[in-house]
């Protein structure tokens, strides 16, 4: 198995120790540390503002990969970037103009993705491929973490995989939802080459962490 890129969610880690979290999933091996913004509209959730990112910053080197589940998003790009944000996802759903957003993240100086939620056509893909540096594919419903992986996200892996491939993109493609190591390796097989995973690194505690992580790579 190819070994994809680990984003572990801190929606599943534990809050009141984020800066020692953060600091250990870097010792741990994970790639990324995925960070799950959401609004209370959106979604039905409120979690991390920019402030808290900032606080985090110091504690880690890893890229922070913001997934921003807030509507209307732009405001709140480069309050986001600034904060110390490498990547930023959005969705089509939570602005008006998909493609001036992703281009006004590069813009920024980060990474622009693109979220697929299950209901979400893979056809908008197509019409801002240049844009994306990350698709995300959201194998539950945005909103909760500890949700069950939806398998039909499988097929959406393999379809916008070969858009990708297509389109000579060299964009990561990521998995976010209900991810752990009993369906790690397909999602790889279907053409992810990053993994969002909460509950699946995060159960155990920081001692569990690098075994979780090396399941989830394939390589425990």
């Amino acid at each position: 198995m190819v070994q994809p890129l680990i984003c572990p969610s801190l929606l599943a880690s534990d809050f009141a120790r984020l800066g020692e979290e953060v600091a250990a999933l870097e010792a741990s091996g994970a790639d990324w540390v995925h960070v799950d913004v959401m609004d209370g509209h959106f979604v039905p959730n409120l979690t991390v503002g920019p402030d808290i990112v900032k606080a985090l910053r110091p504690h880690t080197s890893l890229p922070f990969d913001v997934h921003l589940m807030v509507t209307p998003v732009d405001p709140w790009l480069e309050a986001y970037r600034a904060a110390g944000a490498e990547v930023l996802s959005v969705h089509p759903e939570s602005g008006p103009h998909v493609h001036r957003t992703l281009g006004r993240i590069r813009q920024l100086g980060a990474r622009a993705g693109l979220v697929l939620n299950p209901g979400t056509p893979v056809a908008v893909v197509e019409e801002v491929i240049d844009r994306v540096d990350l698709v995300l594919i959201m194998s539950v419903n945005p909103g909760f973490g500890g949700q069950g992986f939806i398998d039909s996200a499988l097929r959406k892996i393999e379809r916008v995989r070969t858009l990708l491939d297509a389109a000579g993109s060299p964009a990561v493609l990521q998995v976010d939802g209900g991810v752990s190591a009993a369906n790690a390796a397909a999602c790889v097989d279907a053409g992810a080459t990053a993994l969002v995973a909460g509950t699946a690194v995060f159960r155990g505690g920081p001692s569990a962490y690098a075994a979780n992580i090396a399941a989830l790579k394939g390589t425990a």
